[in-house]
């Protein structure tokens, strides 16, 4: 946690207020749906070389769809000043490295960038781990994305094994990164 003024935790949130901003990492649910769609398809138009996932495809999910989403991935949001900026999912699973769950879609607004907003979500994921079976933490990155890569690590994230080719994206590889 960084150097916070104060920080409020409970059930489906954590805030923190650091440098004057609000900034709260919270969980969405089925009903939220709308701001879920709203912060991927924004990631996707931002970052579509990040992501295995595809804005064409996935514009064209209906309501249904979405909340669909939510039967196999939780998802978190950072939000500044009440403004989703940050988004990540989260898969329960047993994975590669003794990993519990894969942590998948992350992203950040490009004018939040640096501010804590993953940092957030990750103290969020920490502060639930053991409750929602959350304790070792696996992600897949991009092997030519050095800037995730050092975000990563900084949160303590270790790439382990031989780079893997891509099912979505033949002829792209990714590390993959444990933590916990």
């Amino acid at each position: 946690m960084n150097s916070g003024i104060h920080s409020e935790r409970n059930r489906d949130s954590y805030e923190e207020v650091a440098e004057g901003l609000d900034l709260i990492a919270q969980e969405l649910h089925p009903d939220d749906w709308q701001r879920l769609r709203d912060i991927r398809l924004a990631s996707l138009l931002d970052s579509p070389e990040a992501f295995g996932a595809d804005f064409e495809v996935m514009s064209k999910f209906g309501e249904q769809q979405w909340r669909e989403i939510f039967d196999r991935l939780s998802y978190l949001v950072a939000l500044i000043d009440g403004k989703d900026v940050a988004v990540m999912s989260i898969e329960n699973l047993a994975g590669d490295f003794g990993a519990t769950c894969w942590i998948g879609g992350c992203w950040s607004d490009p004018h939040y960038r640096g501010v804590g907003a993953l940092r957030a979500m990750f103290d969020y994921v920490d502060l639930h781990a053991q409750s929602r079976g959350w304790t070792k933490q696996g992600l897949g990155v991009w092997l030519d994305n050095y800037s995730a890569i050092a975000a990563y690590e900084k949160l303590g994230f270790v790439a382990m094994g031989d780079p893997q080719e891509s099912t979505k994206k033949p002829g792209k590889f990714y590390t993959r990164m444990i933590r916990g």
